[in-house]
């Protein structure tokens, strides 16, 4: 069973920012009237079949980067960490400024890291900062760096917006091959960051203990996309029976691997997909989604930035209380699996 061990990591903080427009689910219908009236499908199918009522879109133009560094700041100040403690930067969502440089280059620059940090870019679909978490606190594990700063930033504007230009053009589309599409309508905007450290230098308390992580590349054609500017086909249904199945694995090695009994996992935060797969996800497990906190339903799938949001947000919210166990339980296409697990003490 692969697992990871730390004693000396906490999860400092976080950061996060969110787009002010809000897209309804009734709004994309609108737009995809053309397509609706020829296939005769019924309004309010989006959000009924998704349990998203609502997403964000960032301004036409914006750089990731741009937004990653006010989820950064945000995070360096909730902490209050200085900029020049920050050993390590990675910059983890599927939306980058440019393929060369990394966009943690504009994001370093941005937030005044020093020159002796460590930056780059890592991409892994929906569990881009997951494993960017993973790799920071290996680093501070070690004894490589003190603290490092995991930001990044989902736009979904351009591929909504290409979605349904090719869904309502495409008159060759048929109730069928028109599911392909649909997890494409549901995506989201939004900006994290993750700031963890060791613990000689938190004031949290919250130590980050370890996890655990499992693959099936078997699944890795079930969501193909040559870029979020571009259509994305996704088998939703096959995706997540398939997800799941890893996920129960996974769950079993976390378990395990945290000598936690299933009861005694208090709160959880996940990835963000819909309501079948919420619901699903968690009969699978065993678990109450009352230990949940939900965000799908008015930030729709964020991508990597869906499971740092939703616990940022948690946070401020006093989902996660004094002593809670704390499972981030992250899935994402190819298929991947990364499980960590916590203590909560306080919010920065």
């Amino acid at each position: 069973m692969p697992a990871l061990e730390y004693q000396d990591v906490c999860l400092e903080g976080f950061g996060y920012t969110l787009p002010e427009e809000v897209v309804t689910s009734a709004e994309l219908e609108a737009q995809l009237e053309p397509l609706y009236t020829r296939l005769r499908l019924p309004q309010g199918r989006l959000e009924l079949m998704s349990g998203i009522r609502e997403r964000r879109f960032w301004p036409p133009g914006t750089r990731p980067s741009e937004m990653s560094l006010r989820s950064g700041t945000a995070a360096l100040e909730a902490t209050g960490f200085d900029p020049g403690e920050i050993g390590a930067l990675v910059h983890a969502s599927v939306c980058r400024d440019f393929l060369e440089p990394a966009t943690a280059c504009r994001v370093h620059q941005g937030l005044g890291l020093p020159s002796g940090c460590l930056i780059y870019d890592v991409s892994n679909a929906c569990l881009g900062l997951l494993n960017g978490m993973v790799q920071v606190a290996n680093m501070i594990e070690l004894g490589q760096i003190d603290a490092g700063l995991i930001v990044g930033t989902e736009s979904s504007r351009t591929l909504v917006d290409t979605t349904i230009e090719r869904l309502n053009t495409d008159t060759s589309l048929t109730r069928n091959s028109v599911k392909p599409a649909f997890a494409s309508l549901t995506i989201g905007s939004a900006s994290a960051a993750v700031l963890l450290c060791h613990r000689r230098l938190s004031q949290t308390g919250n130590p980050l203990l370890g996890g655990v992580y499992r693959t099936n590349t078997a699944g890795c054609q079930l969501c193909q996309s040559d870029g979020l500017t571009e259509y994305m086909n996704t088998d939703s249904e096959q995706l997540m029976r398939e997800g799941i199945a890893l996920a129960r694995e996974t769950f079993d090695d976390f378990l395990s691997a945290t000598g936690w009994p299933r009861d005694q996992l208090d709160k959880t935060v996940c990835h963000q997909v819909g309501r079948a797969h919420h619901r699903l996800l968690f009969d699978s497990l065993g678990l109450d989604m009352s230990v949940d906190f939900s965000t799908l339903e008015w930030l729709g799938n964020t991508g990597s930035a869906a499971l740092p949001v939703s616990a940022a947000i948690g946070a401020e919210q006093g989902h996660f209380q004094r002593g809670d166990r704390m499972g981030m339980l992250g899935i994402g296409s190819g298929i991947n699996v990364v499980m960590l697990a916590a203590q909560w003490q306080r919010a920065a």
